[in-house]
């Protein structure tokens, strides 16, 4: 028998935080402690640390584990602490699912191992080995995109229905109906499921479809402005949220102003006045002054 929740643990608006880095890649926990504050003060429900956009894959366990402790410590419950702990090492996977534990999480968030994507035994073995290293909520991450599987909803009914840990999921595929049939597979068996969309556009449409918000990356650039839209249709002041959702719509062609998405999300958030280099770790192609100067214009 599956364990069932009557209310969400993670609804509205959350935020993958960028990792702030200097021009040696070195991690910037002043100006990133900036940036957590920004994000504190506008008003999100939590922040990940090390997903996509905080580029998870690209350090070592011992700089994810002294970043953990450290966001950790500077949001001392302000919001939710989520923690990226996905790897192709299930032995880190682990340590990081300690990490997490300790710097007071609220959940871990896990995405499955990719470049070998895993059987949908082997997903299901994945979650179960996270959930057995550590008492934390699991948020499942799916981005078939990057890892080459999906979660598909039907396997994410049997994660759900073998451990009962998991407790949501981050969709992160470019059409609602995915999310839809999420959450119309899951919700027999835990109504409290909580369903992110990973696309800052799919907020209204996520919640049309009975989801709780989103987990996107413009957070990081104009979290007010999804704030203020989860609030009014909170509200059911659908005239704002609307408003909102058109602001955001605008906003998504920042995807489109670098090589990589990542480079643009820090353009934006140096454009928005914070002085963070927009370095991402090599190898990779860097944002132009030509491309800095298009997302200033656009956040214009």
């Amino acid at each position: 028998m599956t364990e069932t929740t009557e209310s969400p643990l993670f609804e509205g608006i959350y935020c993958p935080s960028i990792t702030v880095t200097d021009e040696h890649g070195q991690m910037d926990f002043d100006l990133w402690g900036r940036h957590l504050d920004h994000l504190v003060e506008a008003g999100v429900d939590g922040v990940l640390v090390f997903g996509s956009i905080g580029e998870f894959y690209s350090f070592t366990l011992f700089e994810k584990m002294k970043a953990i402790q450290f966001a950790g410590t500077h949001l001392a419950g302000r919001c939710q602490l989520l923690v990226g702990v996905g790897s192709t090492s299930m032995d880190e996977t682990i340590t990081l699912c300690e990490a997490a534990e300790r710097a007071g999480a609220a959940a871990v968030v896990a995405v499955c191992p990719y470049y070998f994507g895993p059987s949908d035994d082997a997903a299901i073995a994945y979650y179960q080995a996270i959930a057995a290293s550590c008492s934390l909520p699991i948020i499942l991450y799916n981005f078939p995109a990057r890892t080459g599987n999906d979660l598909s909803p039907e396997l994410v009914s049997r994660i759900v229905a073998t451990v009962p840990q998991v407790k949501g999921i981050k969709d992160t595929v470019d059409t609602i109906s995915h999310t839809r049939k999420v959450i119309a597979a899951v919700r027999p068996m835990n109504p409290g499921f909580s369903v992110l969309s990973g696309f800052d556009e799919y907020y209204l449409p996520n919640r049309i479809a009975g989801g709780n918000g989103v987990l996107c990356g413009l957070t990081n650039v104009e979290p007010e402005t999804l704030v203020a839209m989860h609030r009014a249709y909170q509200a059911g002041d659908m005239d704002e949220a609307v408003a909102c959702a058109a602001r955001v719509s605008k906003l998504m062609e920042l995807y489109d102003q670098a090589d990589l998405f990542i480079s643009a999300v820090k353009g934006g958030v140096k454009a928005k006045g914070l002085p963070i280099c927009t370095r991402i770790a090599e190898p990779a192609v860097q944002l132009t002054d030509e491309q800095y100067a298009a997302v200033e214009a656009l956040l214009g």
